[in-house]
């Protein structure tokens, strides 16, 4: 038995789906991947998107492989069942999935390494006229098994065909945001918009790939007996898990006015802070001080939290069907916090940090990675008070 409706999906021959394969060519480009969160995206490597699976799986009434195969649509795109049906439901729940289609591609090794090589470098066409809902899987066409797409025109190799096209050097957006555009929870909110927030000309890449250097992109020693030198990026795509991402990545400056400290927040990036799955924070603590005695201090949280069964039970964003105000910095904008001033302080001190969780979410799914609560310093500023 099937129990599934499935979309039609070119298979990855088996030379191809593993990573390891890649290294005989791209050493130093597969070990750069390897450290990289595409590389975590999966359900058995990252806590957050396993234990959002398991709670969408409960609150829904659905089982954990429909989940997975819905999710999947951007983390593990190259999977080979698209979408589940009820009679895979029925037969999930009597235990009689165990050798279907979907338990095989939810379990199979082409997609246990999360977005590897063959997810972005197989992919052929990208469809911007489709509908905004449709993402992932459902917004490309891939190449046929052996084909790899890449960003060189003259690119060639002895173990596969390949292919240049622009979205991989001078239109990389339109590629990151295939899966980086709108989430949307199972409701239909939309949590996160990232390609409409996203302003100016700056490309994804130059911060997440960083600059281009020169490097070979594959060593084998095709040109007159040599290693072709490129401009090639970091394949670690570095985000928001990492704390040198954030130092300085907002302006901050205090004025008092009157009784209030003035609090303002400028971001110069292309897109909001933050942005991203919806539950992360900002954190602005601020410390009121007489001489060098802390006399009191307070913390303000700029995040969104998130309710379903209309408006009266917390939830993750992934379940919500409302959500609170937007407290995000736009994109090359700013946003101003107006705090009252504490009676007998002579100096203010303001810190920010970026969370990639609120205390809401993390209590809700129960994590346990330090990483979800780690607080990333952004910036500082200190103004004396009249």
């Amino acid at each position: 038995m099937t129990f599934v409706t499935a979309a039609e999906v070119v298979p990855v021959g088996d030379r191809y789906k593993d990573s390891q394969s890649c290294k005989a060519c791209h050493m130093r480009i597969v070990t750069e991947w390897e450290n990289s969160w595409h590389a975590k995206s999966h359900y058995s490597n990252d806590e957050y998107f396993q234990k959002s699976i398991d709670y969408v799986s409960r609150k829904s009434r659905k089982s954990p492989n429909s989940i997975k195969v819905e999710c999947a649509t951007c983390h593990n795109p190259r999977i080979s069942i698209t979408s589940t049906d009820m009679d895979y439901e029925i037969a999930a729940v009597l235990g009689l999935d165990k050798g279907s289609k979907v338990n095989k591609a939810v379990n199979n090794d082409a997609i246990s390494e999360g977005i590897n090589c063959v997810v972005c470098h197989n992919i052929d066409k990208i469809h911007d006229e489709y509908d905004e809902t449709k993402r992932g899987i459902n917004r490309v066409e891939w190449t046929e098994s052996g084909t790899m797409t890449g960003p060189y025109k003259d690119a060639k190799s002895p173990y596969h065909k390949t292919v240049h096209h622009e979205f991989m050097d001078k239109n990389p957006n339109q590629l990151c945001f295939v899966c980086h555009a709108n989430d949307r929870s199972k409701k239909g909110l939309v949590f996160t918009d990232m390609q409409s927030e996203y302003k100016g000309n700056q490309t994804c890449v130059e911060c997440h790939m960083g600059p281009k250097r020169k490097d070979v992109a594959a060593t084998y020693k095709m040109y007159d007996g040599k290693a072709k030198m490129r401009q090639v990026r970091h394949h670690g795509f570095a985000g928001a898990h990492v704390s040198s991402m954030w130092r300085n990545a907002l302006k901050l400056t205090l004025k008092q006015k009157k009784k209030s400290l003035m609090i303002t927040l400028e971001n110069p990036q292309p897109h909001n802070i933050p942005s991203g799955f919806g539950s992360r924070e900002l954190l602005v603590e601020i410390a009121y001080k007489k001489g060098n005695q802390l006399i009191e201090s307070k913390s303000i949280s700029l995040t969104r939290n998130y309710t379903r069964r209309d408006g009266k039970k917390a939830t993750i964003p992934h379940m919500a069907t409302a959500q609170s105000k937007d407290m995000s910095i736009p994109a090359k904008g700013k946003k101003v916090l107006k705090v009252e001033k504490v009676s007998g302080a002579d100096a203010a001190e303001v810190k920010v940090y970026y969370r990639l969780v609120n205390d809401e979410v993390h209590t809700i799914l129960d994590l346990k990675d330090k990483i979800w609560q780690e607080k990333h310093f952004i910036t500082e500023a200190s103004l004396k008070l009249k």
